[in-house]
């Protein structure tokens, strides 16, 4: 018999109750046991475009990602706030699209993001993105750059210094020098955007292998974490906007989690990480408690 878990009435304390569902719609109570959330040194999040959970997990030609699934915690019920990319990006970063459908450049906005709490906090926030001509640059389009998947731009000189606005090239090759917390943003041409869909996987899934591995095994010797995840579903195909999401780092507990998630819960979960106020629709937002190892 499969037992599902329901996360709606999961309260962050140190020892929390939760509800198991049978198949046959029994409910039982029991206790999470200790749920706290690690605080890693640092948190990689790596966003990939436009692909349903269903065209990347268990796809061949997605073979190291579905490597990263199984070496981590990959979720089967992640899924985006909307379709477009503009707004997901700033759904992650921010907690709210800011009331923007889709990829207008420039746009305006304000408040508290995933930056500026770290920094209030005394820690740490950077933004790579590839094929961005240099430090700062607030344009719309640049090669195969494009502003709308650069989602911390939009705060720049609010409440976002311009040095923490990078070009991929300057992500470190030391990784004990990462920021606390970092976005990655692949070109569109490394981040399954262009291209058909079976080339884009490809292309993407090498990108990842060749950019992201070293980090990735630097990391389960240390204390850092790697989020990979995509900024919508592929619109094309009956999947409900349905993602993968997938969390690898020493303090995490390899399986497959069927806990329903979206981009606002993964922001919530790095507010918590690190004692942030909650931003946006965050506030409202569980933080993941479930995939992590006793021992942090």
């Amino acid at each position: 018999m499969r037992i599902l878990l329901s996360r709606r009435s999961v309260p962050l304390l140190a020892f929390s109750i939760a509800c198991l569902v049978t198949l046959n719609g029994s409910v039982i109570t029991v206790a999470y046991g200790d749920t706290n959330i690690p605080r890693p040194d640092h948190v990689v999040i790596v966003i990939e475009e436009n692909k349903s959970y269903g065209q990347i997990i268990g796809n061949k030609a997605a073979g190291y990602i579905n490597q990263l699934a199984n070496d981590g915690a990959s979720f089967t019920n992640s899924f985006a706030i909307t379709f477009l990319s503009q707004p997901n990006y700033l759904a992650l970063f921010s907690g709210s699209t800011h009331g923007f459908p889709d990829d207008r450049c420039p746009i305006s906005v304000s408040g508290d993001n995933l930056a500026s709490e770290l920094r209030k906090n005394g820690l740490s926030f950077a933004i790579y993105s590839e094929s961005m001509p240099r430090i700062g640059y607030q344009g719309c389009e640049y090669g195969h750059y494009v502003r709308k998947h650069n989602p911390a731009v939009n705060w720049q000189d609010i409440n976002l210094p311009p040095e923490a606005n990078m070009p991929f090239e300057m992500f470190p090759s030391d990784y004990s020098k990462l920021p606390t917390v970092s976005i990655a943003v692949p070109n569109q041409a490394n981040d399954m955007h262009d291209g058909a869909t079976s080339d884009a996987i490809v292309r993407g899934d090498r990108w990842l292998r060749k950019n992201v591995d070293s980090y990735v095994q630097w990391a389960k010797r240390n204390n850092s974490l790697l989020i990979l995840t995509w900024d919508e579903g592929d619109e094309d195909t009956s999947s409900a906007n349905q993602i993968p999401t997938i969390f690898v780092g020493p303090m995490v507990k390899p399986a497959a989690y069927s806990i329903h998630i979206d981009h606002y819960d993964v922001l919530r979960t790095i507010v918590e990480m690190y004692g942030l106020t909650p931003m946006g629709h965050s506030t409202e937002a569980k933080p993941i408690v479930e995939i992590w190892r006793g021992d942090n």
